[in-house]
């Protein structure tokens, strides 16, 4: 291996981490992202693990690269990673390459709109910056159809029988209530909200078939999302995202804040006239509401749009020597 640089910017959503590359990534070969997704994890996948885990990285880290974009009426493509691999959509890291790539000029048009049309694993998103002088004070984007696969689904962990929503907002989600799992949505319960939340994902696959009715490309439980009451009266439901290998989602999780909203809209609970606000398990929020229904196979499912903030954080080089022993990353 020869000397090599990767360059990122990294901001935060609402406290949850995303590191986009912008330099010393070479392009994934495919035609479309799904294609591109796996060509990166047979043949990239060393530097996703030199730019998530440790000593560079954490646990937690969340990253996105750009590509071109799949479809003619799309600006860009976007693939995003994570500790265990890589996902097929991700609504904080939408919030935050918009922010990025609108207050560091990545992405400009003729006629300065602040509008990003991205191409995903999981569909085109359309999203918009809401700018404050040379700041994007907020984000708004259109997310893929999202819509419940099968509601109520038993499963049996940890010696409790618990009800399973298995929701899709971009990734497959178990939406369980937390207090039916004998947990509440409060940081001292951590380890065994990661626990269970990774034993619920895995047996409802077990249990079930989790794939989607047009994409069977998108396929199993990307995570487990516990619910319950909200701790600020300005918010609805109050949440933590178990994904990935045990990773927690810091903010309320864009595309499982979709897939609870598909949830809610599928047992009439949704309003027409006020966004659903979700909050994360540090008290940060998103917004979301539903811009229209249709049908995806044969669900019911809605069109969501969810709005959020990012800030930047930093930029970095990263240096990666033939001598480092630990350019693979490792977890500990």
């Amino acid at each position: 291996m020869s000397s090599f640089i990767l360059r990122t910017i990294d901001a935060h959503t609402a406290g949850e981490p995303l590191r986009l590359v912008v330099g010393g990534w070479p392009a994934p070969e495919g035609v479309t992202m799904l294609e591109r997704c796996e060509w990166a994890r047979e043949h990239q996948d060393h530097l996703r693990r030199l730019l998530m885990l440790e000593p560079r990285g954490h646990a937690d880290m969340y990253g996105a690269l750009l590509t071109e974009p799949e479809r003619e009426d799309s600006d860009v493509g976007v693939l995003f990673m994570h500790n265990e691999g890589y996902s097929t959509m991700c609504g904080h890291g939408i919030i935050a390459v918009t922010t990025i790539a609108f207050e560091r000029a990545l992405m400009t048009h003729a006629d300065g709109r602040q509008t990003l049309v991205l191409d995903t694993p999981a569909g085109q998103i359309r999203a918009r910056a809401f700018m404050e002088g040379s700041r994007v004070a907020r984000v708004s984007f259109v997310n893929v159809p999202s819509f419940v696969l099968a509601a109520g689904v038993p499963v049996h962990v940890a010696g409790r029988d618990i009800r399973v929503d298995v929701a899709f907002g971009g990734a497959f989600y178990a939406v369980v209530d937390a207090e039916s799992a004998g947990l509440a949505v409060v940081r001292e319960r951590l380890a065994d909200l990661k626990t269970l939340g990774m034993a619920i994902a895995r047996e409802v696959e077990r249990v079930i078939t989790v794939a989607h009715p047009i994409e069977p490309g998108l396929s199993g439980v990307y995570g487990t999302i516990f619910t319950g009451p909200p701790s600020s009266a300005d918010a609805h439901l109050r949440n933590v995202t178990i994904f990935a290998d045990h990773e927690v989602d810091r903010s309320p999780c864009g595309t499982g804040t979709c897939a609870v909203l598909a949830v809610l809209d599928a047992m009439g609970l949704t309003a027409e006239d006020a966004p659903f606000v979700h909050e994360s398990i540090i008290g940060t929020t998103f917004s979301a509401r539903v811009l229209s229904r249709l049908t995806v196979g044969e669900h019911a499912a809605i069109v969501p749009e969810l709005t959020g903030a990012a800030s930047i954080t930093g930029e970095h080089t990263f240096f990666v020597e033939p001598e480092d022993v630990l350019s693979d990353g490792f977890r500990i």
